[in-house]
This record gives structure tokens, sequence and C-alpha cells, in this order.
């Protein structure tokens, strides 16, 4: 049975890595220098003057490419937790893990036909 003050170490880890970015932002904007001179408000810092049209415009193929990989890349977070506590949870969760894992089996192949995953 899980009880509430086993999960002390998780609220402290939570705290301090939402605290120290939060407070990284704050210190950079405080101690960075604000400097307002014409070349840093240009469009590059890098004193080119742009050429041509800013508008480029990509190929679908790379967003779905790149949206493919990150639901991917969120189901390995999720299968972690379900790895980590298997002896304690059961064939239940197992049986869970394994639907969770077929329906994105499925996704998958409905990805690859439509050709999401083809680069070129």
């Amino acid at each position: 049975m899980f009880l509430l003050y086993e999960y002390d170490i998780f609220w402290a880890f939570l705290l301090i890595s939402s605290v120290i970015p939060i407070l990284a932002f704050l210190l950079s904007g405080i101690l960075a220098p604000i400097r307002k001179e014409p070349e840093k408000l240009s469009s590059y810092e890098s004193g080119i003057e742009p050429i041509g049209d800013a508008w480029l415009q990509f190929r679908i193929r790379y967003y779905m490419f790149a949206l493919v990989f990150v639901v991917f890349d969120v189901e390995t977070v999720f299968l972690y937790p379900w790895a980590m506590s298997f002896d304690v949870l059961g064939v239940s969760v197992f049986i869970e893990a394994l639907i969770f894992v077929l329906i994105l089996i499925v996704g998958l192949v409905y990805a690859w036909r439509k050709g999401a995953l083809e680069w070129s």
C-alpha cells in the first residue's frame, strides 16, 4: 500500500527542480547587462545585413517526423515507471502496458504506411 510520506523525496525533487530554473531566469534578468544599441536591436547580431526574404517554407514531412519522435519519446517516459515497479504491480498492469504498447505500434504502422518516416 502506498503511503503519503513515501513521496517526500518526490516532492523535494519536484520543488528543487522547479526552483532552480526560476532562480536562473531571475538572476540572469537581474545580472545581465541591458544594451539598447542599434546593432543589438537588428535582426542578426553578426553585422551582416540579411539578403532576400526571411520567409522559408518547410515541408510538412519534417514536422511529422518530429511529431512521431516526440510520441515515442513520451512512450518511454510512461513505460519506465511500469518497468521499475513491475514486480509489485502484477500481471494486470503488465497487460495494460502491453495494450498501451500495441496501440503505439498501430500508430507507428499507420505513420509508416502514410510515409511520415521517410526523410526525403
